[in-house]
């Protein structure tokens, strides 16, 4: 509990933000406790024509705001009052006319917002850079041990919970000063990439900036990493992308893992993928299951069926609100660890409370996922590229067999192929209807993976007569081909682009075999 001495009255505070959001709210409250205000600009006018007495900080500095309020709280005034210290400098700040501020509340011009806006110019990104506001909340922040200092709407609540037991303590001036500067580095980190991969041509910017800066604030530590001798936490971007695994409402369950959370990411990553009703069951980051019909429970049904082994303990991702039906169904028959759906309807959340360990995953309406940097850590440094988005259109393939594929074998190829770019390299998917029937993972040899597809699939009692295979790479040799043949593959998707293509294309004409070039391949590490 924090001591009286901790407490620090707030009597000045001076506001200046870009997003107004509960801030005529916040600066009524502080009057009402008799806190002054201090205000420029934009911030003033508002907080007058809200009734509030706000003086400007142009009558403080005794300088007007000059270059079109360029220079407004670039002043000794302002400054002295943020990093005059208790104690230590009255003195000169009594000598100056130096009123010490108390309270900084500044949130800075929205340069992220704006270069977000496809029909921004350079010249608007450059002149929404803010310099006054940084200056004087990494003064504040530096003197937090006097100074409170707050950059977000949220936090407004606390400061007026606090102020109403004698002031901010020292934990907490402490905490907001830590937000802060991460505020401050976010910033000029999205700045500085701007700026950088401008420099040659602001009209031609590079894809990747010459310095990289990454910002994820802390939203949960973990009870352990992949395994329990590992430390754990999650960190999420600012703001949460909607329709992410880190923007869920988790309904209820167990506090979910490290693993638990790379896989239902990996599950939701496929599943966003399908128009139709679809269901994809994954386990070690590896779809098992995968499969779309007219609604969830056949779905469910159909997936679960491909390999109802791995099946147990696995992720379950649906990309329609989740009906009770179809969750008795998986609740009834198999363990499942975590759940998820863009929504979940009552008797859908009655069914699952049977199972209270289920982790169930409300992650509200399927957003697009634009295009964004992939990013994995090495030794030294991290590797980037762009992500991996299926574009691919029936249009764009290429038939390169004798045989042309049929319009059910058309539909499953390029079903399977969107199954395979989220299997682990060498990927080789079986698919026959709208689901798949045996899946080859994360082999060192594409062959093996055809092997396992067909074994699964055996396995599964699933006929692969008929079938069709997606391969994330191409053939290197036709014995993958002969293997597939062999096993009843009828039709065949893969990128193309070895050097034995023609053996390749005359191993499938020899069985038969229609098959299509994407010329696009789908690595997946």
């Amino acid at each position: 509990m924090a001591s009286a001495s901790d407490r620090i009255a707030i009597q000045r505070a001076l506001i200046s933000v870009s997003d107004k959001t509960g801030v005529v709210e916040l600066a009524r409250a502080l009057n009402d406790r008799g806190v002054e205000i201090w205000s420029t600009g934009g911030s003033a006018a508002l907080l007058r024509k809200s009734g509030i007495n706000a003086i400007d900080v142009s009558a403080v500095t005794e300088f007007p705001e000059i270059m079109d309020g360029r220079v407004k709280t670039l002043h000794p005034k302002i400054h002295g009052g943020l990093l005059g210290r208790a104690d230590i400098d009255g003195e000169v700040m009594r000598e100056h006319g130096i009123s010490p501020i108390d309270l900084l509340v500044v949130n800075l011009y929205p340069f992220a917002a704006t270069i977000a806006r496809a029909d921004a110019s350079f010249a608007e990104a450059v002149e929404n850079i803010d310099i006054g506001g940084p200056a004087m909340l990494r003064a504040a922040a530096k003197n937090h041990a006097r100074v409170s200092t707050i950059v977000n709407p949220t936090n407004y609540a606390e400061l007026l919970a606090a102020i109403a037991c004698g002031g901010p303590t020292l934990a907490q001036r402490r905490a907001w000063a830590a937000t802060t500067f991460a505020h401050c580095a976010q910033y000029d980190g999205r700045v500085a990439e701007y700026l950088g991969a401008r420099a040659e041509n602001p009209g031609t910017p590079e894809v990747f900036p010459p310095t990289l800066h990454l910002s994820y604030r802390r939203a949960d530590v973990l009870r352990y990493g992949e395994n329990p001798h590992q430390g754990a936490a999650l960190y999420l971007e600012h703001p949460v992308h909607p329709g992410s695994i880190g923007a869920a409402h988790v309904h209820q369950g167990k506090a979910l893992s490290y693993n638990n959370i790379a896989d239902a990411d990996a599950a939701l990553a496929c599943v966003r993928v399908f128009d139709e009703p679809a269901c994809v069951i994954v386990k070690h980051a590896n779809p098992c299951g995968v499969a779309v019909a007219a609604n969830l429970s056949e779905a469910y049904e159909r997936a679960y069926a491909c390999d109802p082994v791995s099946a147990y303990g696995g992720i379950i991702a649906f990309n329609r609100p989740l009906d009770g039906d179809t969750a008795r169904l998986f609740v009834e028959r198999q363990f499942v660890e975590v759940v998820i759906a863009p929504a979940f309807h009552e008797r859908a959340l009655a069914a699952l409370a049977s199972k209270s360990n289920i982790r169930v995953l409300d992650i509200g309406p399927l957003a697009a996922v634009g295009a964004s940097l992939d990013i994995k850590r090495i030794a030294g440094g991290v590797l980037v590229q762009d992500s991996d988005l299926d574009r691919l259109t029936p249009a764009a393939l290429k038939v390169v067999s004798q045989r042309a594929p049929l319009a059910q074998e058309m539909s499953d190829l390029l079903f399977a192929w969107r199954v395979a770019m989220y299997v682990k390299s060498n990927a080789i998917v079986y698919a026959h209807g709208g689901r798949t029937i045996g899946i080859g993972a994360g082999q060192m040899s594409r062959v093996v993976s055809a092997e396992i597809a067909a074994w699964k699939a055996k396995a599964a009692n699933l006929p692969v007569a008929g079938a069709v295979l997606a391969s994330d790479a191409f053939f290197p040799f036709r014995d993958g081909i002969d293997a597939a043949a062999k096993a009843g593959i009828r039709a065949v998707i893969q990128p193309g682009g070895s050097m034995r293509d023609k053996e390749v294309i005359d191993a499938a004409d020899e069985h038969g075999i229609a098959m299509v070039f994407t010329g696009v391949r789908h690595f997946r590490h």
